[in-house]
């Protein structure tokens, strides 16, 4: 069996069909190794799956990544329904499996290993599988973790992640040599978009050296940032513990004459945990993120509506997202590019600047007295086991990432759009970030939550509509409704 020639590598796999029907189908084993053996799935002989009426997902379901439509659109992108087939590419003895997880903590991280390990045994008889100790630098500079089901169980309950995690690290050779001399033949990448980018790497240099290997992307990011998924794991629990800051800001700024209670939390370019955490709370006033610029000074800035509402409730609570208003903490402080070791750049304390602003602001130019209350949870809330929905949600695509690896595919991520486990391919998680779109319904009900100004002039909201920011599968149909159609995500 000879690996495919190296013009092959990279190539997007496009089914097209009738009225405008596109498959943005997933790599497969067999793509570069061809007349791969195959053999029956053990789960048909698993008395868990005896109740279910139909075992395994058929070759041809897919699913749709738009559903409002018109009675004359097109069917539009399709992605391969995520789930256990027929028949499996790898034999149970034969597989030796490693996970390993990589960038900051996010609530899940252990619910997903565990249901991996217990997948892959449980589920497909799989005995050898190791942690990667430390994120990707663990493949070539540490020791493995032995992992079963003894060793998982409970973590769930646990936050963090077992096998420790770490930024940047990365060298794609030594990580593809580590793989090939470790003999492991099954690869889960667990980690947000810049860990993705490293996983696609790796399935690259895995297909060119022609090795019988899955790659399987589990993306991960507490921001919610991914695109083209319906949310990210620990979303949920970031916004319900988002809820305890709020929360104990509300108490502090009500009991408090004239006080602002400040809340920072977690968005270094999307502002949904801000945006969720707001709209759920009801008790806050004003919320900034960094998809909506606003300004401090003058007629219909910050400082004028803290003062109104100042002066009309006597407290205020504000959420900001940490990656909110960055271009003006770098006017003020003459701020670096300087970057973490994950090539993201390091943000500015939004938090603590403006904080600072508010005081100055009022001690000089008002005759208000003010009691400022600032709280940042970020690390308390990265650092929480999972909620229970969070602990599902996990679940499922740890569950879809195995069945997808013993299935063959390969060079792919796992998640839902729609509500349905779906195989997308790595291009479509790295081209672009999933942000709030500030022209829609949802941002339109939080200003309503706040009735805060939305803080934009007409130039703004005409270019913010100029820009095509896409749609989230998080903001259910207002884009479309609206409207507002982003040409990468709608195909004609």
């Amino acid at each position: 069996m000879s690996p495919a020639p190296a013009t092959a590598l990279s190539q997007p796999k496009v089914v097209t069909g009738d009225y405008g029907y596109v498959l943005e189908d997933v790599p497969h084993l067999t793509d570069y190794i061809p007349d791969l053996p195959t053999y029956p799935n053990p789960l048909q002989d698993n008395p868990a799956y005896a109740v279910v009426k139909q075992y395994f997902v058929d070759m041809d379901d897919t699913i749709s990544q738009k559903i409002v439509v018109h009675v004359n659109s097109p069917r539009g992108t399709h992605f391969r329904r995520a789930g256990p087939r027929q028949k499996v590419y790898f034999k149970s003895d034969d597989v030796h499996a490693c996970i390993v997880t990589c960038g900051g903590l996010c609530p899940g991280l252990n619910t997903v290993i565990r249901e991996i390990v217990c997948s892959l045994h449980d589920m497909y008889g799989v005995t050898r599988i190791v942690g990667i100790e430390g994120g990707y630098k663990g493949f070539y500079s540490r020791n493995t973790i032995p992992l079963t089901p003894k060793v998982a169980n409970g973590i769930h309950k646990r936050g963090g992640t077992i096998i420790g995690t770490s930024r940047g690290g990365y060298d794609n050779k030594k990580i593809v040599n580590s793989i090939e001399d470790r003999g492991i033949n099954q690869v889960y990448i667990i980690g947000g978009d810049g860990t993705q980018k490293g996983a696609s790497a790796i399935y690259e240099e895995v297909r060119r050296r022609g090795l019988k290997v899955a790659v399987i992307g589990i993306p991960k990011t507490i921001d919610n940032d991914i695109p083209v998924i319906d949310k990210s794991f620990g979303f949920d629990t970031a916004v319900e513990e988002a809820q305890r800051a709020i929360n104990a800001a509300h108490v502090e700024a009500e009991s408090n004459e004239n006080c602002i209670g400040l809340v920072k939390l977690m968005g270094r370019n999307s502002g949904f945990i801000a945006m969720y955490a707001t709209l759920a709370s009801r008790d806050v006033d004003c919320c900034l993120i960094p998809e909506s610029p606003f300004y401090l000074e003058g007629p219909g800035g910050l400082f004028e509506y803290i003062e109104k509402r100042i002066k009309e409730n006597g407290h205020m609570v504000i959420v900001v997202a940490e990656g909110a208003g960055q271009e003006l903490v770098a006017e003020s402080l003459r701020a670096t590019n300087n970057k973490d070791a994950s090539g993201n750049k390091l943000l500015d304390d939004i938090g603590l600047w403006l904080s600072q602003k508010i005081k100055g602001h009022f001690k000089n130019r008002t005759d208000m007295e003010i009691n400022l209350k600032y709280i940042d949870p970020t690390y308390m809330i990265r650092a929480v086991p999972s909620n229970a929905s969070d602990n599902v949600y996990s679940t499922l695509l740890a569950q879809s990432a195995v069945h997808g690896a013993m299935a063959g595919y390969t060079g792919c991520t796992v998640g839902p759009v729609h509500g349905r486990e779906c195989y997308i391919p790595f291009y479509r998680i790295t081209e672009m970030q999933n942000k709030v779109v500030i022209t829609d319904r949802m941002w339109a009900r939080m200003l309503s939550s706040t009735n805060q100004p939305s803080f934009l002039s007409t130039k703004d909201i005409i270019e913010s509509i100029m820009d095509e920011a896409p749609p989230t599968q998080l903001l259910d149909d207002q884009v479309a409704e609206n409207g507002l159609v982003n040409k990468e995500t709608t195909v004609c």
